[in-house]
């Protein structure tokens, strides 16, 4: 039986990353809302390369966001941002998991949209506020009320995060539910868009 079912996973990984072709899977949404986590799962299971945007900037910065953000500001940021993933749509198939700005992007959008497959981890605002209060290395809310700059991103971005390929609700579960999600989502975007 357990010989059977890792059969049947492995035909399913097959038929996907077959219908994927050379494209990247593109993870978008907010801070918090588990690009990274997710990602490293969903790639672990469709067996390609996962990649961080915003670890592959401070890779070519030699500087972490933070001080990228503080040195040049947010502009050069989104710069940089938009020519990194321009390059790593390149090097495709691969999960992509990038910055919560990225997506605003117009160029970044249409390059994610010929070369990959875009999914938005979609969440609520309190999921996401609960988790990025974990973390200090958010520069966006370096502010005198965080919250209501989650808010605010959340208005400006989420109509344009809205444009992406696949949705999927992003929210305290195991990351392999969500992961699973993310998998049939993609068999159904695949059935809906004969090769």
């Amino acid at each position: 039986m357990q010989g059977g079912v890792r059969a049947g996973e492995e035909e399913r990984v097959g038929r996907l990353v077959e219908r994927l072709g050379d494209r990247s899977i593109v993870l978008i949404g907010m801070m918090g809302a588990g690009k990274t986590t997710v990602g490293r799962r969903l790639a672990q299971r469709l067996q390609l390369p996962f990649v961080d945007a915003d670890v592959e900037i401070e890779k070519a910065a030699a500087k972490t966001i933070p001080e990228i953000f503080a040195e040049h500001g947010e502009p050069y940021f989104r710069d940089g941002e938009r020519r990194v993933i321009l390059r790593l749509l390149g090097e495709g198939p691969q999960v992509l998991a990038t910055g919560g700005g990225a997506y605003m992007n117009a160029e970044t959008r249409d390059a994610i949209a010929r070369r990959g497959i875009s999914v938005w981890l979609k969440a609520d605002f309190e999921v996401l506020a609960a988790r990025v209060r974990r973390k200090s290395n958010r520069p966006l809310l370096e502010t005198a009320d965080p919250d209501a700059t989650i808010r605010r991103l959340m208005t400006d971005r989420y109509p344009v995060y809205a444009l992406a390929d696949l949705t999927i609700h992003s929210r305290d579960v195991a990351h392999d539910i969500v992961t699973d999600e993310i998998m049939t989502a993609l068999e159904h975007h695949f059935e809906d868009k004969p090769a």
